[in-house]
């Protein structure tokens, strides 16, 4: 299997954690998705970062359309490859 991953990106921490655990109840995700902070070029203030939340799709299960439509619920979008 190829290594498939899906990259949303959310406007701070707290939205990223609460996708990170509805990812789970929506689709049934077992594996915890990991959540990175993405600061914004030249910025070090935590208020200018963008925080990432990497979701391995192995199988290729998840729909990328779904997922985007899933994470507009928190102003975040799927950044595609």
């Amino acid at each position: 299997m190829s290594d498939v991953r899906h990259v949303l990106v959310l406007p701070d921490r707290e939205a990223a954690e609460e996708v990170a655990e509805a990812l789970g109840e929506r689709f049934g995700v077992d594996e915890e998705p990991r959540l990175v902070r993405d600061a914004l070029a030249g910025e070090d203030d935590a208020e200018d970062a963008q925080w990432l939340v990497v979701l391995r799709d192995e199988a290729r299960r998840l729909d990328p359309g779904e997922l985007n439509e899933f994470v507009a619920g928190w102003e975040g979008w799927r950044e595609e490859p």
